[in-house]
């Protein structure tokens, strides 16, 4: 199963009781970047859960972005979001795109990350910052049109369709009712 906030991306829709990813999803999405440019992101939505991080290399080797995702709600997923941070800065492309999001901003009044908190970090670590809620779709595109517009694409790429590159998806959780016990967020 796929986690919340590409649920959102790719069929605009939200299930407070989707199961959190096992293993990996592959999706894709035509993003349009502006009036003479749509591009292809092929999606893979990998488990954040600490059991399956020795599989997540397999899938962000040959990514061009990422999106690492923690709950606003729970400090010790965005603790978790900042260890996959470092283990994609030093095992990923050096020249990878990574987009840190704070999730569930529908549930502002539990939030144990402030804002200014995760868009501090990412500013020290070189990343894109938003913060997103799954359920409500708040800034879930607008999230992956800004990845897209800075991922380098190739020159010889039609304006039409610029060609497909791919994006993981880390999350460091999911935004369903069981998140307690398994401490996801996306």
């Amino acid at each position: 199963m796929e986690s919340s906030i590409v649920t959102r991306l790719t069929h605009d829709e939200f299930n407070q009781y989707k199961e959190s990813t096992i293993g990996a999803a592959f999706m894709k999405k035509d993003i349009v970047l502006d009036a003479s440019r749509t591009v292809s992101l092929e999606i893979w939505d990998t488990a954040g859960q600490e059991r399956y991080k020795s599989l997540a290399p397999m899938y962000y080797r040959n990514a061009h972005a990422a999106v690492v995702v923690y709950d606003i709600t729970q400090e010790a997923s965005f603790d978790r979001a900042k260890s996959w941070i470092k283990e994609l800065q030093r095992q990923a492309d050096s020249n990878i795109t990574i987009a840190l999001a704070g999730n569930k901003t529908d549930l502002a009044d539990r939030r144990t990350v402030a804002k200014e908190e995760g868009a501090a970090y990412a500013a020290t670590a070189g990343l894109l910052f938003f913060e997103t809620s799954a359920q409500s779709g708040e800034n879930v595109g607008e999230l992956f049109v800004s990845l897209a517009k800075k991922i380098p694409w190739p020159a010889e790429s039609t304006p039409s369709t610029a060609g497909a590159r791919t994006v993981n998806l880390q999350a460091a959780g999911r935004s369903d009712s069981s998140a307690a016990q398994d401490n996801c967020a996306c």
